[in-house]
């Protein structure tokens, strides 16, 4: 008797299969998460150091200048840890999911899962920093006043689940550029710097006067996630027309990402 193993539809997530094998989730999440912190000696407190210390210099450098042009009415180092707290779910997630099948190139050889698991756990790790950065920005928040609104109880799940779209989408589409064109490797984390500078992390999108250049700000996936976030506060308001056009991206970019790997991922073993 033969058996012939054939790739998910190209549009399909696969989510029977996912279920199928769920415990491989924790598994590759656990296993990069005692990775990324192994050696270290203040371990996971490095998820929440790093967007504070960024947070503290962008405060102390841009802070002044960028409050005083958009008079905001939100602290300066609020909004900008913010934005570092959920752009840690990106920036994170893109690098280890860009990554992740290359990394595991052995696993993919020896044995067959779901390849959609290695991604999707990528992004996973990412998420596991921002809820240990969540946990601190809310206390801050909390001895500095600044209080949430009702809204947060939407506002804040909808963000993060929007980030991880956009990751999962842009990780999936890197992960199999890196696999055939291992440049990508490189390309990854200057791609990653380039991002936070065009993405309205450490300056608000009101920033921008050019109604051309804002609509052209507003394809951006990561814009709609970080304003929706900020919205969760006390005075916070949404830029919708500009979200929804982000939102729609980030769509976009979650089934361009989903259909290259599944149309490349019988080739993961051979080239990995």
């Amino acid at each position: 008797m033969e058996f012939e193993i054939k790739p998910q539809n190209k549009f399909s997530f696969g989510l029977k299969e996912l279920w199928e094998y769920r415990e491989l989730f924790y598994f590759f999440t656990l296993r990069d998460i005692k990775v990324k912190y192994k050696q270290t000696v203040l371990g996971f407190l490095w998820a929440v150091l790093q967007p504070l210390v960024m947070a503290l210099l962008f405060s102390f450098f841009l802070g002044r200048a960028i409050s005083t042009y958009t008079q905001m009415e939100m602290p300066y180092l609020i909004f900008a840890f913010s934005g570092l707290v959920i752009w840690g779910i990106f920036s994170s997630g893109l690098n280890n999911a860009g990554n992740s099948m290359v990394s595991h190139a052995n696993i993919i050889k020896k044995i067959y899962f779901p390849r959609l698991i290695i991604p999707i756990s990528s992004v996973l790790v990412g998420l596991f920093d921002f809820l240990m950065a969540f946990v601190v920005f809310a206390i801050y928040c909390l001895i500095s006043k600044v209080t949430f609104s009702w809204m947060a109880l939407l506002y804040i799940p909808l963000a993060v689940a929007l980030t991880c779209m956009a990751t999962f989408g842009a990780g999936t589409l890197l992960a199999s550029l890196n696999v055939k064109y291992r440049d990508f490797r490189y390309i990854i984390p200057f791609l990653i710097q380039f991002l936070l500078f065009i993405t309205p992390v450490m300056y608000p999108a009101s920033i921008i006067k050019n109604e051309q250049v804002a609509w052209l700000f507003a394809l951006n996936p990561m814009a709609a996630p970080l304003d929706i976030f900020r919205a969760s506060m006390e005075g916070g308001t949404l830029m919708v027309t500009h979200d929804l056009i982000s939102i729609l991206s980030s769509l976009v970019l979650f089934f361009v990402g989903l259909v290259y790997f599944r149309k490349t991922e019988a080739y993961f073993a051979d080239l990995a």
